[in-house]
């Protein structure tokens, strides 16, 4: 994980957010290289699951809502964690999280904030800041974000960062289906910031409290529930594994009966293993029809679905895959680094597919003088109508081509002085290092077999 930290900073993947400033603990600013990833991730998964199906639309909510939609939902009251305080250092942390890393998922779940006191105090868990046991009691502590609409402070002006993207879209069903005339099953899905004002435990940017959300809420009737809950496992793994995803580090877990929601009857997780363990890609859940029978309830709105052609209402019932933006990234980054000598020395590379890469390519001149700069640059304004490209004509042609392996460029395009005579440049690939020469004239059709259309 240093690693991907120290690369990540320097080659302005992933930096410190503030930093001018001394920081704000566990914020992060996606630089150059790392928001054109993310946005990789993001239009790659939004192609695949909304775009490419007939039975998807896609929707974008507003990060405020009105506070009643929290408190249909249950998390004004029941969105919590149990947090403590280390009576040595004063460090605060979160109960259920010290039992999941020193002894098991299972081993939380579900247990009240007195069992959570009595494990940790059996096994003798320690503190990970000084490394004693002696901790106050969990205390319930709400995740949302509270901020203040209007321009004057009190209760009626009270509103909260949205903790999740999913109940934008519960709230907008009845929208969404009269004006697109989606028949069940169908799917709405969004991309969207959310807030958990949580204790975090530092593992980078695994787990932040602002985050982006890729979510689905799948539509269906009730006795297809298993038929679509199988049917979203396995798309939702072939998504990784055609991003390059090596399947010896994910696997799916189910939910044990006490982790499970209670208004879910079915979840699994995408794990992946992560420098400090098995941690959550993505969750698929079977909601049942908890959230729109509570949004009818409290709303007074009539928010079922009517089926025309047997002439009945019902409350639809719900699968929803979720993931998170930054740690999808941070498995693929950690997927894809590599370290490997050539020639006696160091090579790092972010293998990362080509769908991901933030450059496709990079045009390299080997020299900064006329002709060269000139013409090379021509055919990086060419290159750039089809793909992200980069131009670099600084430092020596070995320190270019290590500076576009570390940011994970599929292939650099060399523009050398026998380029004038033959018109042919040098096109060579990132994870082999095989050079292969090509007419100048055939570049941009070379570059379209190798990555597809512009991704």
């Amino acid at each position: 994980m240093d690693k991907i930290v120290s690369l990540c900073k320097r080659r302005g993947i992933i930096l410190p957010g503030s930093e001018i400033y001394g920081g704000l603990a566990n914020t992060w600013d996606y630089g150059p290289y790392g928001v054109e990833i993310k946005n990789n991730i993001k239009n790659f998964w939004w192609n695949e699951f909304v775009q490419k199906r007939e039975d998807m639309v896609g929707l974008d909510s507003a990060i405020l809502m009105n506070p009643k939609v929290w408190e249909a939902s249950g998390h004004v009251t029941s969105f919590s964690d149990p947090l403590m305080d280390c009576k040595s250092c004063k460090e605060r942390i979160r109960g259920d999280k010290l039992i999941e890393e020193n002894i098991s998922v299972e081993a939380a779940a579900g247990k009240s904030n007195d069992e959570i006191l009595e494990i940790i105090e059996k096994e003798q868990l320690k503190c990970p800041n000084c490394g004693k046991c002696d901790f106050t009691k969990p205390r319930a502590f709400n995740l949302m974000f509270k901020t203040y609409q209007g321009v004057v402070e009190g209760e009626s002006t009270e509103v909260f960062l949205r903790p999740e993207t999913a109940q934008g879209i519960f709230v907008n069903f009845k929208n969404v289906v009269q004006t697109t005339r989606k028949k069940i099953p169908f799917g709405i899905g969004q991309i969207g910031k959310a807030f958990r004002n949580e204790i975090t435990p530092g593992n980078f940017t695994y787990r932040t409290r602002e985050f982006e959300q890729m979510e689905i809420e799948y539509f269906i009737e009730e006795k297809d529930a298993t038929k679509y809950f199988d049917m979203w496992k396995e798309l939702s793994w072939n998504w990784f594994k055609d991003l390059g995803m090596d399947e010896k580090s994910l696997r799916i877990r189910e939910h044990t009966d006490k982790e499970l929601s209670h208004y879910s009857s079915m979840t699994v997780d995408i794990e992946y293993k992560f420098p400090f363990g098995w941690g959550e890609l993505e969750g698929i859940a079977y909601r049942g029809c908890y959230d729109l029978s509570q949004h009818i309830d409290h709303s007074k709105e009539d928010l079922q679905y009517f089926d025309q052609e047997r002439n009945i209402r019902y409350i639809p019932h719900v699968i929803e895959p979720s993931m998170g933006v930054e740690r999808t990234m941070l498995c693929f980054l950690l997927n894809s680094y590599k370290e490997e000598e050539v020639k006696g020395e160091k090579r790092v590379v972010l293998s990362l597919s080509p769908k991901l890469a933030p450059v496709k390519a990079a045009i390299l001149p080997l020299s900064k003088k006329e002709p060269l700069n000139l013409k090379s640059f021509e055919l990086y304004k060419n290159i750039q109508k089809h793909y992200n490209a980069e131009y670099d004509e600084t430092g020596s042609i070995g320190k270019r081509y290590r500076r576009q392996d570390e940011i994970g460029t599929p292939y650099c395009i060399t523009y050398d002085f026998d380029t004038e005579e033959d018109k042919k440049v040098t096109i060579r690939d990132r994870d082999t290092m095989d050079q292969e020469r090509i007419p100048l004239e055939n570049v941009i059709e070379y570059l379209k077999d190798k990555l597809g259309s512009n991704c």
